[in-house]
């Protein structure tokens, strides 16, 4: 008998088995074992059927534990967890066999999706987590959408493994975006660039971070780093960088990115951008700019819209014969009366007024 403890001793490594153990369950913990090493599980749940342990003692954890890592063996993951989870919850179990038992719970909880459970299993081990624990807290994390709580012990992981695989970088890359933390979203997607040095996306990523973070002058040197080196970007890419600036609530450095891609050709000159350019600068409250690109655009289109747009600029600025002659150019593109009256009796009003009180300065 006293053999048969020392051996259980050694087997389940609980300091608490300084009990006696029945002969009964030793031997089927014993049997189930062997058959599970050899792949023989239903051998393995034959050793278990029928056999009990007192309700709370160190045998029923044991029983239950046996039983879990068959249901996982199995492929029974829900069963596996409940299982597992009593042992656990038992409190028969040393401190290192509870350490195991809650690795492995978080292991097959990750499995199953079960993100809150790995949190709550792991989160009390992340000040001391190691290479194995890490990821999966991290991941865990992300999947609740706790990019706050994810996103250190993901550095954690990727300094202590600088060869970590580009999932890590792109999610620090991602959630430091996500957090508006743009300088540390930059940092990260450079060191992704350093590995693919060669990938056009890389650099548009971080143009792209760059830009929405609103350094376009930044962005912009990005651009032409990779144009120098050969690597080229489609129009649409390119499109798609500027409106990130509109969207991110940031159209003057959208403006000024799209101004700069114009001059430089790496964007061909089109109406449509131009029309955009005109768009971002008004949106930027920029009217003096947005009234050049209208103008130039209105001259060389006749399109009745770029004239009322035009129109609508001098107005802002009080430029009231300015305006007057946009509203007539447009008219004579074929814009409606229904169209031009409104400003126009608005500009004249105002003209009439300006005469009245400053007869020399009015334009």
């Amino acid at each position: 008998m006293r053999r048969l403890l020392l051996v259980l001793l050694l087997l389940t490594a609980s300091a608490q088995a300084a009990q006696n153990v029945e002969p009964g369950v030793f031997l089927a913990l014993q049997a189930a074992q062997a058959a599970q090493q050899k792949g023989d599980l239903a051998a393995a749940r034959r050793a278990l059927e029928g056999v009990k342990g007192a309700s709370g003692s160190l045998e029923e954890a044991l029983l239950w534990r046996s039983r879990g890592y068959l249901a996982w063996a199995e492929g029974d993951h829900g069963r596996a967890i409940e299982l597992l989870s009593l042992a656990l919850a038992s409190g028969k179990l040393d401190k290192e066999a509870a350490a195991r038992e809650r690795l492995d719970l978080a292991k097959l909880n990750a499995v199953e999706g079960r993100d809150a459970a790995v949190v709550e299993l792991l989160a009390p081990l992340s000040a001391k987590a190691d290479e194995e624990i890490l990821p999966m807290l991290a991941q865990a994390y992300q999947g609740l959408g706790r990019h706050d709580k994810a996103l250190p012990l993901a550095e954690r992981y990727v300094q202590a493994n600088p060869r970590a695989a580009d999932s890590w970088l792109r999610f620090l890359v991602a959630a430091n975006a996500d957090l508006r933390r743009w300088a540390a979203a930059e940092r990260w997607q450079r060191q992704l660039l350093l590995r693919h040095p060669d990938e056009v996306g890389q650099w548009r990523q971080l143009a792209a971070l760059q830009q929405t973070g609103g350094a376009e002058h930044k962005a912009l040197a990005t651009l032409r780093t990779a144009y120098g080196k050969g690597l080229r970007f489609s129009e649409s890419e390119l499109d798609n960088l500027v409106l990130l600036a509109s969207r991110a609530g940031q159209p003057w450095q959208g403006a000024r990115l799209l101004a700069a891609l114009l001059q430089d050709g790496i964007l061909p000159r089109t109406p449509a951008r131009e029309e955009r350019l005109g768009q971002l600068w008004w949106q930027a409250r920029d009217r003096q700019r947005a009234s050049e690109v209208f103008g130039r655009l209105a001259a060389r289109s006749g399109n009745p819209g770029h004239w009322l747009s035009l129109a609508r600029l001098e107005l802002e600025q009080a430029h009231w014969n300015p305006a007057l002659e946009a509203l007539t150019r447009a008219e004579q593109a074929g814009a409606g009366r229904s169209q031009v009256g409104p400003w126009r009796d608005w500009a004249e009003g105002e003209l009439a007024f300006e005469h009245e009180r400053h007869p020399a300065t009015v334009n």
